[in-house]
C-alpha cells in the first residue's frame, strides 16, 4: 500500500514557521523604523522569541536533511519559545485592554516626575514615555500585541507539529 502524502509535513511546517515568523519580525521592525510606531517595553520583549526561535528553525531545516532526530530536537524548543511569546503577547494585549495592570515600567511615562524641563525633553526625545497600556495601533479592534499573540500561537503549533508529528518525513 502506497504511503499517503500529506499536505503539511514536519519540513513544510518548519519552513512555514520560518517564513511567517520572519515576516512578522520584519513587519514589526518596519512599523517602527519606517512607520514611526515607537514600541513600548513589552513590545520589545515580544520580539525576543523571534530572535531566538528563527535561527533555531533555520538550523533545524538544515539538519532535517541529514539528522532528522536532531532537527526534531531543535523544533521542540522552537515551539515552546513561540508558546512563551504567545503568552507574553496575550498578557500585553490584556494590559492594553485594561484586563489587568501591566508592570511598573509600562506606565512610567505617566508616573515619572522630572525635575527640569530639560529632563522632560530628553525623555521625550529618547522615547521613554511610550506606555504599554495604550495600543499604538489597532485593526478591527485588535491591537498589534493581540495579533502577535495569534501569530505566535500559530508558530508554536507549527514548531511543535514539526517536532512531534509522525507524518512522512522523507518527502517533506
Amino acid at each position: 500500500m502506497a504511503a499517503r502524502k500529506h499536505l503539511l509535513t514536519p519540513r513544510r511546517a518548519a519552513w512555514l514557521a520560518l517564513l511567517v515568523g520572519g515576516a512578522a519580525i520584519v513587519a514589526a521592525l518596519l512599523s517602527q523604523h519606517v512607520g514611526g510606531l515607537v514600541p513600548c517595553d513589552l513590545c520589545l520583549k515580544q520580539r525576543w522569541p523571534y530572535y531566538i526561535a528563527l535561527p533555531l528553525t533555520a538550523c533545524a531545516l538544515i539538519l532535517m536533511r541529514f539528522q532528522p532526530v536532531a532537527a526534531r530536537g531543535l523544533m521542540a524548543p522552537v515551539g515552546m519559545i513561540f508558546l512563551a511569546g504567545a503568552v507574553l503577547a496575550f498578557y500585553h494585549a490584556g494590559v492594553e485592554y485594561g484586563f489587568w495592570p501591566g508592570p511598573a515600567s509600562c506606565a512610567q511615562g505617566a508616573q515619572q516626575s522630572f525635575d527640569t524641563i530639560t529632563e522632560l525633553m530628553q525623555a521625550l526625545d529618547t522615547g521613554k514615555l511610550v506606555r504599554c497600556d495604550e495600543a499604538a495601533f489597532t485593526l478591527f479592534g485588535i491591537s498589534l500585541a493581540g495579533y502577535n499573540g495569534l501569530v505566535s500561537l500559530a508558530l508554536a503549533g507549527l514548531g511543535l507539529f514539526s517536532a512531534f508529528s509522525n507524518r512522512e518525513r522523507a518527502n517533506g
